[in-house]
């Protein structure tokens, strides 16, 4: 208390009965996967694509990491961390080199990871008259077809230099330097073939015998896979899309694959603020996926959701449509649901974008399977486009059904948690219980005049209880606070129903 010696006016800042609470950031995304290149089991901070493929490279065909990122960022993702997994901490800081390798000149060249096919580079004279005698062009053939000419380079470091030519434009080589010391003498004109069997190396990121269920799931103490994403506490949704590319390859048997989808919800659930989200196997039919969930998998868990079918892209890394898993896109949608209308709303009739194509168009009664044992299904209508067309969770109990609600709840337990630090260590009586109600009830009514909450008044809503009944002295002697907050979350109208009636002519109006 401050001391009054002299007369006078004394103006005194004092704290306020409550204080605000806000809301926890709900659309941060986790991908596990493969990567041409960067740190190998370290969560990395991503914002942008831009910076995704500077850290981590491009896309590399026949893997799912970076096309996901991608429709993540597309879809209306912000933020997100990455997890690279596979090869060794020998090669944590610079591109893998899945493919073989042979000497031109002083140069080792590589394919680069998920290149296939017979890949030739040539070394030849520049065109025009008496050019310079450093001076050489580099030619890469694929399959006898040229795919990339590199004109006017040179051995010598300069901005013409082959070697940074080639890092800098290259989709299919990469040519190693020698070490340092003198610039390395011109290559004689010669080429090498290097042969790429489809299928072979593919991954572009692990090596195949060192890829298990251990590599996903990691471990906690060392920081790796999922064990790494435990120190990140504003991670709202992982995704492992390379498991279903490990799985094509034949690296991963389908045992395995439901082995590390059951290690990622085990994570969420351990976590208590996060949510899978899981991909089906590639080409199964709505028969065979609602065979493989109900038989093989038995997931039952809240913090966990399932997609179906695969949807089709543009992979720029093989010029091409092709299929992938959806969890990318998905989680860009949930990101742009949460911030257009907020968690409380499911993130279901939401074009996916980037989208050209299904695996499967289902029918109706296909969807009705699929629906009621938890499978989001997405589907394309003509006119409106490619929607998710569910917003379920994998929970048997009716109460954790709608996947908004779990959301909902994991974003008021999150923000009540951090907004109320200030609790910790005050006088335990009368007074901060008051104060605690005070500041968790504005906090709800903000909430449900968002429309978060169900109920016409903010009483119908929700109830927050801290006084004795909740704190009797024996709690107190514990040094614990005990407040009971109950929500009555809005779910989401998932059957709309309009009942119709045949009027007889002359009945009249009908009463209001």
């Amino acid at each position: 208390m401050p001391s009054y010696l002299s007369p006078g006016v004394y103006v005194e800042e004092v704290e306020s009965g409550s204080r605000p609470i806000q809301g926890v950031g709900t659309s941060v995304a986790a991908f596990i996967g493969f990567a041409q290149k960067g740190p190998l089991n370290e969560p990395t901070l991503i914002t942008n694509w831009t910076q995704f493929t500077t850290v981590f490279g491009d896309f590399v065909e026949g893997t799912y990491l970076a096309t996901s990122v991608h429709g993540f960022f597309a879809n209306g993702g912000g933020v997100c961390y990455i997890v690279r997994i596979g090869g060794s901490g020998q090669d944590a800081d610079k591109e893998l080199t899945a493919g073989p390798q042979a000497q031109l000149g002083p140069y080792v060249v590589r394919t680069l990871p998920g290149v296939t096919g017979e890949i030739t580079v040539e070394v030849s004279d520049p065109e025009g008259d008496d050019p310079p005698r450093d001076v050489f062009t580099l030619v890469v053939k694929r399959d006898g077809r040229v795919e990339e000419t590199y004109p006017s380079v040179t051995a010598k470091r300069s901005k013409e230099n082959v070697a940074t030519r080639v890092k800098a434009h290259s989709a299919l080589i990469a040519l190693e330097e020698p070490g340092k010391g003198a610039a390395p003498a011109r290559p004689d004109a010669q080429s090498v073939t290097l042969s790429v069997p489809p299928g072979s190396g593919a991954a572009g990121a692990a090596a195949p015998d060192e890829l298990s269920t251990d590599s996903y799931v990691g471990d906690p103490d060392q920081r790796t896979g999922l064990g790494g994403l435990e120190a990140v506490d504003d991670v709202t949704m992982v995704a492992a899309p390379d498991l279903m590319s490990a799985y094509e390859r034949g690296v991963l048997n389908l045992e395995t694959v439901v082995s590390v989808q059951q290690g990622l919800i085990t994570h969420c659930e351990a976590m208590g603020d996060r949510i899978a989200i899981l991909d089906t196997p590639p080409g199964l039919s709505p028969q065979q996926v609602r065979t493989w969930r109900s038989e093989r998998t038995g997931f039952d868990s809240k913090y966990a959701t399932l997609y179906y079918p695969w949807i089709k892209v543009f992979d720029a890394g093989a010029g091409r449509n092709t299929l992938v898993p959806p969890s990318g896109h998905v989680a860009g949608v949930w990101a742009r649901n949460d911030e257009t209308r907020g968690v409380h709303k499911a993130p279901a009739n939401e074009v996916l974008r980037g989208a050209v194509a299904l695996q499967t168009q289902l029918t109706k009664g296909e969807h009705d399977l699929l629906n009621p044992i938890g499978l989001n299904c997405i589907r394309a209508f003509p006119g409106r486009g490619i929607r998710i067309w569910g917003a379920r969770t994998l929970s048997s109990d009716p109460a954790w059904r709608y996947l908004n609600v779990r959301r909902l709840f994991n974003y008021l337990e999150e923000s009540i948690l951090e907004g109320t630090q200030w609790v910790v260590f005050e006088p335990n009586d009368d007074a901060l219980w008051a104060r605690v109600r005070r500041t968790v009830s504005a906090f709800l009514v903000n909430e449900w005049r968002k429309g978060a909450l169900f109920g016409l008044t903010p009483d119908d809503a929700f109830y927050v209880r801290c006084d004795n009944e909740t704190n009797p002295p024996e709690s107190i002697d514990n040094g614990q606070v005990v407040c009971e907050v109950g929500v009555a979350p809005v779910k989401p109208a998932e059957f709309v129903v309009f009942r119709l009636a045949q009027l007889s002519g002359g009945s009249g109006a009908v009463d209001e």
